[in-house]
């Protein structure tokens, strides 16, 4: 009657599998013949998602009241914030004074630290026997966020101008008043860099470092004064020298 009616067909199959498996058969690749001796195609290649080169900002000048001037343009990361404030007093001062950001009130007065917290900032030079006016007092941020702080994102740049200011300013003794002044500077806050005489180094010469609390938190915590009043002492100390 032709094929064995009587044929195990599992068996069967099971034994086929079995001989294509001794064979190096494993994987069922595709129901479609498909031409193994055919070149292989390039795959595509996916959108890049790395960022495209970013343009290198343009050299800071060389010169301190050409400086001044480009700190204030519209070059300066911050000049789009809001109003910007320039740095005020005399550079050969001896005593650099850097805060973080003009106060909300600098705009309408135009000079830095104004208000409460620059009544208090006056009474602290005072006391040393300084006034603003023999000083030369700047800001890392020369226009106020928005926000009222620096965006991390934009401290670092902030922090490689203002470096280049010190250097142009080469001031004897650099008072840092706030944690981004301070972090800016000395890679640390001010509570963690203060009672230590720090020295930064120039292609010039070199300034001593003292890290101080912010005007501003001085009036929410007035008990920190005699704290601020011992910094002060350590700036004033070796200035003369």
């Amino acid at each position: 009657m032709g094929a064995d009616q009587h044929l195990d067909w599992q068996k069967a199959a099971a034994s086929a599998l079995d001989w294509w498996r001794e064979a190096g058969v494993e994987t069922l690749v595709d129901e479609a013949p498909r031409d193994w001796f055919r070149a292989a195609e390039a795959p595509a290649l996916a959108p890049s998602s790395a960022r495209p080169p970013t343009a290198q900002p343009a050299a800071m000048p060389a010169n301190l009241r050409e400086f001044e001037a480009w700190r204030i343009g519209e070059a300066a990361p911050d000049s789009g914030w809001s109003t910007s404030i320039a740095p005020q007093g005399a550079a050969g001062s001896g005593l650099m004074v850097l805060v973080d950001m003009p106060e909300r009130e600098d705009a309408s007065t135009g000079q830095l630290v104004s208000g409460e917290a620059g009544r208090l900032l006056d009474r602290m030079l005072a006391a040393v026997g300084r006034d603003r006016q023999s000083i030369y007092l700047a800001s890392l941020a020369v226009a106020r966020p928005v926000s009222g702080q620096i965006a991390a994102e934009a401290h670092d740049r902030l922090a490689e101008i203002v470096l280049h200011q010190i250097a142009l300013v080469l001031p004897k003794r650099l008072l840092l008043l706030g944690n981004a002044a301070s972090r800016a500077v000395l890679g640390a806050n001010a509570a963690g860099a203060r009672q230590t005489l720090h020295v930064l180094n120039h292609a010039g010469g070199e300034s001593g470092v003292v890290a101080s609390f912010h005007p501003r938190l001085l009036l929410e915590r007035p008990a920190y004064k005699a704290e601020a009043w011992k910094d002060l002492l350590m700036v004033i100390g070796g200035i003369n020298q």
